[in-house]
């Protein structure tokens, strides 16, 4: 009988406790659109892709004119210069696709800018929303902006305001 009712105070404890617990909410997308910094940022990885893409049209532009350039003259050609030309072609194929990998593949370099450029505005963002929850009170904060991460908020538990006038006042 002890046991019983100790393990309902505990449980009726457990409850109560949680029924303090505060969650917010804040939209990351929104705070990164706002800030600066991040469109700065964004501004500078939006152009090295912008330049890397030009390179990469203009490979694949002579590439092409390589291309309807042996078309004309295979016919005419020997079968070893013919082979030559194939082969050419083959690793100018294999270039394009290593420098589209480089620059814009999963682990490529547009991946590591982005990291780079980001990095430091994201810590920066979470120590405003980490100092916006101690000021508020709040134990958990959830970023919005992924809307399978929460499916429904209260708007007056959104803190993406405050965050965003915590970051500028900086």
């Amino acid at each position: 009988m002890k046991r019983i009712i100790l393990l309902s105070g505990l449980f009726f404890a457990v409850i109560l406790s949680n029924a303090q617990t505060k969650i917010a909410f804040i939209n990351s997308a929104t705070v990164m659109e706002q800030l600066p910094e991040a469109q700065d940022a964004q501004k500078q990885i939006d152009a090295l892709a912008q330049q890397w893409q030009n390179d990469l049209n203009q490979m694949a532009s002579d590439m092409q004119k390589k291309v309807e350039d042996y078309d004309k003259r295979k016919l005419i050609m020997s079968d070893k210069r013919r082979s030559e030309i194939e082969k050419e072609l083959q690793e100018l194929d294999k270039k394009i696709v290593d420098f589209r990998n480089q620059k814009f593949g999963t682990t490529g370099d547009m991946f590591t800018k982005q990291n780079e450029f980001m990095k430091p505005i994201q810590e920066k963002i979470f120590k405003a929303v980490k100092d916006v929850a101690d000021e508020e009170s709040y134990d958990y904060v959830v970023d919005r902006s992924n809307s399978t991460l929460l499916l429904f908020a209260n708007a007056k538990h959104d803190l993406t305001q405050k965050v965003i006038s915590k970051l500028l006042q900086k």
